[in-house]
């Protein structure tokens, strides 16, 4: 398999395993056996169980994996960064203060992250707000955070959707603005917005590409939590119909890595030339053989900004 340049990791929590040193072991170590490999893995919510589990502060255990190959963390498991909400819809995860804790101070060791946040189920406008606000904050102090990601709730097969406690969702409309908000709030500090098409389909992404979002994000290989909860989307976007799609609304792409550099035109070119998605096969149980994936780079598109 021809490897793309990013990797990204999440894992589980259990309750019982030696965590955080388990997370360094799905690092390669750097550079000698993955040379031009960036890893992009685990979230706040991680770190904080990982160095939990090791009795070590979250700086010593983001050092420790940074020297085992890390170079950057994805934001998620904000949810929403209102405590008042995180009661309600994830009590077991880490508070407001220790997500913003964690994340600058992966800042402060050298490793930038982006951010996110899951609207639509039982916040309010007011908690969007402070979500949005102190992200702001956290980038005027530390400057590390790459974008935003606004992430709209998909509530088909979410647990507390099907009880009944919260909404089906946010509206269109309310998406749509989400980025637009998040572009004039964060607007120059954090220079980059990013619609996720698993979350909003390709017409809706085109709409917020309009409404303030210059970041496609990636073309992606069997994205499961979104379609888990209920989308219809995430299986993959190829390159060619990523850039088909960005220059019909009259935007130019760029292909880009996770800290927003340009591409180099070999990456490129293997992007292009990579096979199509091969239809999903599940491990056989007891050990027995895998069957081998199709080659699939997967890689991240950004479109010019008119702001």
């Amino acid at each position: 398999m021809e490897p793309g340049r990013d990797r990204g990791l999440h894992a589980g929590r259990h309750p019982s395993a030696l965590y955080g040193t388990d997370l360094s072991r799905h690092l390669p170590r750097r550079p000698r056996r993955a040379p031009g490999i960036h890893i992009h893995a685990f979230s706040p919510l991680e770190i904080h169980h990982g160095a939990g589990t090791l009795g070590i502060s979250p700086a010593a255990f983001l050092e420790r994996l940074q020297d085992a190959g890390l170079y950057s963390l994805p934001g998620t498991a904000a949810e929403i960064l209102d405590d008042e909400v995180r009661a309600q819809i994830c009590p077991d995860k880490l508070s407001t203060a220790s997500w913003l804790d964690i994340v600058e101070t992966a800042h402060r060791v050298g490793l930038r992250t982006t951010s996110t946040i899951m609207f639509g189920h039982v916040d309010r406008y007011e908690h969007w707000a402070r979500h949005i606000l102190a992200l702001r904050r956290l980038q005027q102090r530390t400057g590390g955070l790459t974008e935003f990601v606004p992430l709209p709730f998909v509530s088909k097969e979410a647990p507390m959707a099907l009880r009944g406690r919260s909404r089906q969702g946010p509206t269109f409309r309310e998406a749509v603005l989400m980025h637009a908000i998040g572009r004039l709030v964060l607007h120059p500090l954090v220079p980059n917005i990013q619609v996720s098409w698993v979350k909003m389909g390709l017409e809706g992404a085109l709409h917020c590409l309009r409404a303030g979002a210059n970041d496609f994000g990636g073309t992606l290989m069997n994205e499961s939590i979104s379609r888990a909860a209920g989308a219809q989307h995430g299986q993959e976007f190829s390159p060619p119909e990523m850039e088909a799609a960005i220059g019909s609304i009259g935007r130019r792409p760029r292909l880009r890595t996770t800290l927003y550099a340009d591409a180099s035109e070999e990456r490129r070119a293997k992007a292009f030339a990579a096979a199509p998605l091969a239809p999903v096969v599940l491990t056989p149980p007891h050990g027995a053989a895998r069957k081998p994936k199709s080659p699939l780079s997967s890689q991240l598109m950004t479109c010019g900004n008119s702001l």
